[in-house]
């Protein structure tokens, strides 16, 4: 076995580890670091003696780092001897992890993980260190950060969560939903940095929106009664299921109406349309709606015959149950759309004197196109070219320049 067996490994079996682990001990921290300590040591030693069972050799070699650790710790003895003597009662995987228990164990890892004491950087990194088993340096290629950085915002984060007497537990039910939001927004960080890049030379980060893809699958499957976790894992498979079709052979961005339709992923969208039917039976939340808005992009043939009504009222639904600015610009685009370019203006407008999105490229490039709908050529080439300076994406960037050079 190599390097990528033993990764392979990591990626499946990390949450149920680091989960086990950290309930095993009490110990989030330690949990991790020894759980890492276990991978370095199969690095070196499955290419020589391949394990039967490679999950429980991870969980074997990192509990007893675990003991050799807390044993070290001569204030915690007493630990020590308890699980000592806990170990000496089995070894096998099977016999640590209770299989009734197992499921709590991963979805309390990812409450833990997204805690509210921690900073949205550090939740990010550590959801996906510590639940999806991504390396320092995954993490790091993903959002364009240092690999120091990465690790000190995983450093950090665990001694936050220790500082804070952060148990290892499931919310109180009185407090799971209110907690529920903090895990679902980070997932949605991770995704959407995955299908839309905020900057660098790529457009897409397939491997990390299909990472959160994984994640939401996880988490709708440990709260089925959530419809929330259903509606996000709907908006992921749904907007996932165009990524075919968003990027030309020298990954250039294609823009929606541009777009081969019959090289959306058809799979995606089934599985996207289930969810979404599920989070709709107990009603849509902002990310259910959210779905919902992708869901009639995802029916529609082309731009043309898109329902772009129903969009606009959907729209107008979410800016009801979560108001944002992005979600006014949106809606003003759909507006556009089935209206006409002079209504949506005004949203835009309003928008821009309230000072709602200051410094985004995307509101003058909203501007940009209504402005070139409507013929006024030169104050639309100007918004475009203040897009693309506003813009760190350099793929997004090059469309923008591209438009507005067309305008001249």
């Amino acid at each position: 076995m190599g390097t990528a067996d033993v990764e392979a490994v990591w990626r499946i079996e990390s949450a149920r580890i680091v989960a086990a682990l950290t309930r095993f001990t009490g110990d989030f921290g330690l949990a991790e670091d020894v759980a890492q300590e276990a991978v370095a040591e199969a690095l070196v030693s499955w290419p020589l003696a391949p394990p039967a069972n490679p999950a429980g050799w991870l969980m074997a070699t990192a509990r007893r780092r675990a003991i050799d650790a807390i044993r070290r710790r001569t204030a915690l003895q007493d630990r020590y001897a308890l699980l000592a003597a806990a170990s000496a009662a089995g070894s096998a995987v099977d016999e640590e992890i209770d299989p009734d228990r197992i499921d709590d164990d991963v979805l309390a890892l990812m409450f833990v993980s997204c805690h509210p004491v921690l900073s949205p950087e550090a939740r990010v990194a550590l959801t996906l260190r510590v639940v999806a088993g991504l390396s320092t340096e995954e993490i790091a290629r993903a959002f364009l950060v240092s690999v120091p950085t990465v690790q000190a915002r995983i450093t950090r984060g665990k001694k936050t969560i220790a500082a804070a007497g952060v148990p290892f537990e499931l919310p109180a039910a009185g407090e799971r939903r209110e907690r529920l939001g903090g895990v679902l927004s980070v997932l949605y960080v991770i995704f959407t940095e995955g299908s839309t890049a905020t900057s660098g030379d790529r457009l897409l980060r397939p491997d990390v929106a299909y990472e959160a893809i994984r994640l939401a699958r996880t988490l709708a499957a440990l709260l089925p009664d959530e419809p929330e976790a259903h509606g996000l894992l709907a908006l992921f498979e749904l907007t996932a299921a165009r990524f075919p079709a968003r990027t030309g052979p020298d990954g250039s961005p294609v823009l929606l109406e541009d777009q081969d339709r019959r090289l959306w992923d058809v799979s995606a969208i089934r599985r996207g349309l289930a969810a979404l039917a599920r989070a709709s039976a107990r009603g849509l939340g902002p990310y259910g709606l959210q779905a919902a808005i992708a869901a009639v992009h995802a029916s529609a043939p082309s731009v043309e015959e898109t329902d772009w009504d129903r969009i606009v009222v959907l729209y107008e639904a979410l800016g009801r149950v979560a108001p944002s600015p992005v979600v006014e610009l949106n809606r003003a685009v759909a507006v556009a759309m089935a209206s006409g370019p002079e209504q949506a203006l005004a949203i835009v407008d309003e928008l821009i004197a309230a000072n709602r999105l200051p410094g985004s490229h995307l509101v003058p490039t909203v501007r940009g196109e209504l402005l070139a709908r409507l013929g006024r050529r030169p104050e639309a080439r100007a918004e475009l070219e203040l897009a693309a300076r506003l813009c760190a994406n350099q793929r997004e960037r090059s469309v923008l320049l591209r438009k507005a050079a067309a305008l001249s």
